[in-house]
């Protein structure tokens, strides 16, 4: 058999290494990040080819033919070992065959159960596809590349809406981002994403009704770093102004903002960035809300000009953008650029690591909730192919492309689609800049006797660095552009060229494969890549006319592609899988027909150009016959050229720009509701240059309020105004009834003009701290007591100022009111009430009309700024089915969990749990939700006794957020009091610019809701933060201390 000669030989380098196989400088052939693994190398190269019997078979043929004894064992060992090997991936693909089967029932069932919800009223259109309509991506799914409308349209787009004045703002987090001089390479964080998102925020910021654009990235001030990475703003030059034909402003334009979070003066992996994400959320939404006043104030006519879209790029960027998008109540939008689940899959079947192992390497569990939390929250999901969606998002549980059909059906026809909502898919490529490509018109020959008349422009450098390898120069050259990774499939390219006689004789071939300087410091695989192809082109005999060169600078590929375009070459991208193949267009932008992968984006790129042939990355020959076609067939070339010229407008960053923002204007607009309550308002001076930008908007809840609008006195100072217990008695009275007449007449989003809180004065006296008590306790008792303590121990502090104290907890408002009462304390003790593990949010009041029986208001504004996507009634009929499957599983134990109609709420729905230790953990209640289409955040709560079903954005910390964005409390004053452990929601409160204390053996029973994590709760807690401190929780002067360590308290 061919295949065991192929082993042997193999087999046979192997065993010729002698004994001094583990030196360093050994061959990197066998050897793996300096340590020799023959067997991991055997299996990478060969394992994936073959199967159990033709290894087996032969180890046979290998030990009978070898005569020494020593060597007979050594390869009879290796043989075995390697069998073993290959046993164990069969067993990992099979387990992994096994997930995939439980993933496709379970998402059937789920898609029968949504469709039974719906029965009632499905149309012929939801139960197949209609010709003529629309795919479930709102792409036609006929054989071209959609536009969303022809050219005519988007001009009378451009006219409609160019006095819009956009803002958007664009994420992308890892990485190093700069507008000029990009660092492409030089990390594997630092690729195509980076020029990608730059690149798209400068095309937004020339295009007709976009006002400003926002690219929020990581600020780096490491040592190892360019010092441009420190700076805090970048403007971006735009490339042409062609199309800037909107009004320029002082703040338009577009812009690298640089958040600082994370380790200070450390550049680090995106792998190592999830625990500091909620500390880049809260200072993004810092400086989206400062910008969203400033350009009020420039061309929003005084009132905030909220982001109409925030873009999250990558999965970190979309946890991100989520928790945004929910903070400010604005839409989102996603590209995930490359997907967990995917790159999981193929983790999983090569065999070389574990999920385990995988997870701990990667965080690839917390990327892929990253990217389900982006499903959840997402508008709109922005591919570059087909192929993303229909091979990658559709592993996950939140997106069905059948179920999406089906509820895009109702919505056309304005059917309920009883609480199910799914992100709309479009796919749009990625953009070119093409204005400055001047394709290639010559020859060689005829280039060659030009620049002999013109010696004055000589070739780039480049050129004569990659004809140096020629014999004959003069030839087509066959162009490769990729890194020396397995997955490019080079070294089948390098076997097509050397084993086609022909196509050697009519060509040569171009391996540009990134930039190194010595093998030896090359990682493993690339170095064994390349190795190999150098071992291919010895084999062939393919000196002079294979190049390979060590460099090159980024802005000499283009000098690259012109080169192949003059010898009439042709440029080939042979990967296995390609998920887009932008250089497939940069090549098509430079006059060059290309040959290219059938599996992925290229396909797509290829009806649309028309430019060249698509082959079997697998198939050897399919490969040398579509290079030889090409390069033999001149009318082909020309027509190939040709069309790639004629089409390529298509891949343009203004085209793109279009298809972009139509699909963002069509987004239902969402932005905060409630009216700020700016007339009459008295400003206060402050001493904080930061505070400036919200003096006149500032109502927070930090504040005391005045009725009658007299200032303090002259002289006294805050502390003198309201430390006294009278004054402070006086203050509460006020701020009670503040908030009942402001409930009254503004919530709702309209603030009613016969309501004497509209002309009112309110001058704001702002409290230096907020303590927020986010305290999980076993029992009410427990957290009674942690509150006294708190209370005690803060209210006696020597605080620069005011203090407020927010609760913030699952308990019901009328569980909140018992504990208080039961304790002799006053909820007008407190500035706010968290409740419902989020949901609800109350303010102390000293009437009961808003709840009644009960001294507080609710905030409804909050309701409207978190119920996006909430399922309402078709939520919770799902929920109580699920219940009831839960107890008919096991009736001998009686009802294990039921619905809790007393404690839940139009946007809470509370369930009892009998026996936590009988019902799915939190992640697997989360995952039936998705794949029913129902977007709602499950949390497990007080020791797993209660479950909450609540808006997907809602939460305790985003409870925290929104309270930063209606009133303007200062997140880094807040100080959030926690347990060791919590509810399953624990995570949120942690992270962020806020302080937290965590109290020892507080909550630590809870600890069982977390041991069944899809990823560790360890890999995504901010602990080394300084911002973080552990103390006693019986314990005052232990609060006491670490509050004085946090800067809260003075010393």
């Amino acid at each position: 058999m061919a295949g065991n000669d192929w082993i042997n030989s193999y087999l046979e380098a192997i065993l010729d290494a002698g004994p001094g196989i583990d030196d360093a400088k050994s061959s990197l052939l066998l050897r793996e990040r300096g340590h020799f693994s023959p067997t991991r190398y055997f299996v990478e190269e060969v394992i994936t080819g073959f199967d159990e019997t033709d290894l087996y078979r032969s180890w046979v043929r290998a030990s009978a033919t070898r005569s020494p004894q020593e060597r007979n064992t050594r390869l009879e060992n290796m043989c075995w070992r390697i069998w073993n090997l290959a046993r164990k991936k069969k067993q990992l693909e099979g387990e992994e065959a096994q997930r995939n089967a439980k993933r496709r029932l379970e998402r059937e069932r789920g898609r029968r159960e949504a469709t039974a919800d719906m029965s009632e009223d499905l149309s012929e259109g939801e139960k197949g596809d209609l010709s003529g309509d629309h795919s479930a991506h709102g792409d036609s799914s006929r054989g071209r590349m959609p536009r969303i409308s022809s050219a005519d349209v988007m001009e009378n787009w451009a006219s409609q809406y160019k006095e819009k004045k956009l803002y958007i703002v664009l994420i992308s987090l890892h990485g190093l981002i700069r507008g000029e001089n990009m660092e492409l390479g030089r990390d594997s964080d630092t690729g195509g994403q980076v020029k990608y998102v730059v690149e798209l925020a400068r095309a937004l910021g020339s295009m007709p009704g976009v006002y400003r654009v926002d690219l929020l990235t990581r600020q780096v001030s490491a040592p190892d770093v360019d010092w441009s990475y420190a700076e805090p703003t970048e403007m971006l030059h735009l490339r042409t102004t062609e199309n800037l034909t909107h009004e320029v402003g002082e703040s338009s334009g577009a812009y690298i903002v640089r958040i600082p979070f994370g380790p200070k003066d450390k550049y680090i992996q995106k792998e190592l960035l999830w625990p500091h994400i909620p500390e880049f959320v809260d200072a993004a939404l810092s400086h989206i809300i400062q910008m969203s006043t400033v350009l009020g104030e420039q061309i929003g006519g005084g009132q905030p000009v909220w982001p109409v879209a925030i873009h999250g790029h990558y999965a970190d960027a979309g946890d991100s953008a989520a928790l945004l998008s929910g903070a400010l109540n604005v839409p989102m939008v996603f590209t995930g650029h490359s997907l967990g689940r995917d790159k999981l899959e193929q983790l999983l079947k090569q065999g070389r690591l574990s999920r385990e192992e995988i997870n701990s390497t990667y965080k690839i569990m917390r990327r892929i909730e990253a990217e389900e939390l982006s499903l959840d929250a997402s508008e709109i999901v922005i591919t570059s192919t087909r192929q993303e969606i229909e091979e990658q998002w559709r592993l996950y549980d939140g997106f069905d492309p059948v179920l999406e059909r089906k509820l895009r059906a109702r919505i056309k026809r304005g059917v309920s689609c009883h609480g199910r909502f799914m992100p709309r898919m479009v796919v749009i490529p990625p953009g070119m800049e093409f204005h400055h490509i001047v394709p290639h018109d010559g020859d060689v020959d005829g280039e060659m006797e030009k620049n002999e008349d013109n010696p004055a422009s000589p070739d780039p450098p480049i050129w004569s660095e990659i004809m140096r390898f020629f014999s004959n120069p003069r030839k087509p050259m066959i162009l490769a552009l990729a890194r020396p990774d397995p997955k490019k499939n080079i070294t089948t390219l390098v076997k097509a060229f050397g084993e086609c006689r022909p196509l050697r004789e009519l060509a040569n071939l171009c391996l540009v494969m990134g930039n190194r300087d010595d093998i030896d410091e090359m990682s493993g695989t690339n170095a064994s890549v390349l190795l190999s192809i150098l071992k291919l082109i010895d084999r062939y005999d393919l000196y002079g006319q294979v190049a390979y060169p060590k460099h090159h600078k980024q802005y000499e590929v283009a000098d690259i592609y012109r080169l192949a375009a003059k010898t009439k070459g042709v440029f080939i991208n042979p990967a296995f899988i390609e998920p887009f193949g932008l250089t497939l267009i940069e090549a098509a932008a430079y006059g060059l027909p290309t040959v290219a992968t059938k599996n992925g984006g290229p396909v797509d790129i290829h009806r649309v150009l028309d430019n060249g042939l698509l082959v079997d990355p697998h198939d050897q020959q399919s490969i040398a016959d579509a290079l030889l076609k090409l390069v033999s067939d001149k009318q082909l070339w020309a027509r190939c050229r040709q069309n790639g010229l004629k089409n390529i407008h298509q891949f343009s960053w203004p085209e793109h720009c279009k298809t972009y923002l139509s699909r963002i204007i069509s987004c239902k607009p969402r932005q905060p509701q409630w009216q700020r309550i700016d007339d009459g308002l008295e400003k206060v001076e402050s001493d904080s240059p930061g505070d400036s930008l919200r003096d006149i908007q500032d109502l927070s809840l930090n504040l005391k309020f005045s009725l009658d609008g007299d200032k303090i006195e002259e002289g006294n100072t805050f502390d003198n105004a309201l430390d006294t217990e009278e004054n402070s008695a006086s203050g509460k009275n006020k701020l009670e009834n503040a908030i009942l007449a402001w409930s009254k007449g503004t919530i709702g989003g309209a603030q009613k003009s016969d309501q004497n809180v509209g002309t009112s004065k309110f001058p704001a006296m702002r409290r230096t701290h907020i303590f927020v008590i986010a305290v999980d306790s076993d029992t009410n008792s427990d957290f009674l007591e942690i509150i006294k303590k708190v209370v005690e121990t803060v209210r006696k502090g020597n605080s620069a100022g005011f203090i407020g104290i927010i609760l913030s907890t699952a308990l019901t408002i009328s569980e909140v009111h018992s504990v208080l009462v039961s304790g002799g304390l006053s909820p007008l003790d407190f500035d706010a009430f968290i409740c419902n593990s989020g949901s609800e949010l109350y303010y102390p009041s000293s009437s009961t009309e808003d709840v009644p029986g009960l001294p507080f208001v609710v905030d409804l504004d909050y309701h409207s700024h978190t119920e996006y996507r909430w399922g309402g009634e078709g939520l919770r009929k799902t929920l109580v089915r699920w219940a009831a499957s839960i107890n008919d599983k096991k009736p001998e134990e009686g009802k294990i969990v039921e619905h809790d109609e007393s404690r839940s709420t139009a946007h809470c729905y509370a369930f009892k749990v009998a026996n936590p230790s009988l019902i799915p953990p939190v992640k697997e209640l989360r995952k039936l939700m998705r794949i029913q289409a129902l977007r709602c955040h499950v949390t497990y709560c007080q020791n797993g006794t209660n479950l909450h079903v609540i808006p997907v954005l809602a939460s305790r910390s985003q409870a925290l957020r929104y309270l930063h964005v209606r009133w303007g409390i200062d997140l880094k004053n807040v100080v959030v009091f926690v347990g060791e452990c919590g509810d399953s929601d624990y995570e949120g409160l942690l992270g962020g610019i806020h302080k937290t204390v965590i109290l020892k053996g507080v909550g630590i029973n809870a600890r069982k809701l977390h041991a069944n994590r899809n990823y560790p709760l360890e890999d995504v807690l901010p602990l080394d933060s300084p911002n973080v401190v552990q103390t006693e929780a019986r314990d005052n002067s232990s609060i006491r201390t670490s509050l004085e360590k946090l800067g809260v308290l003075k010393v």
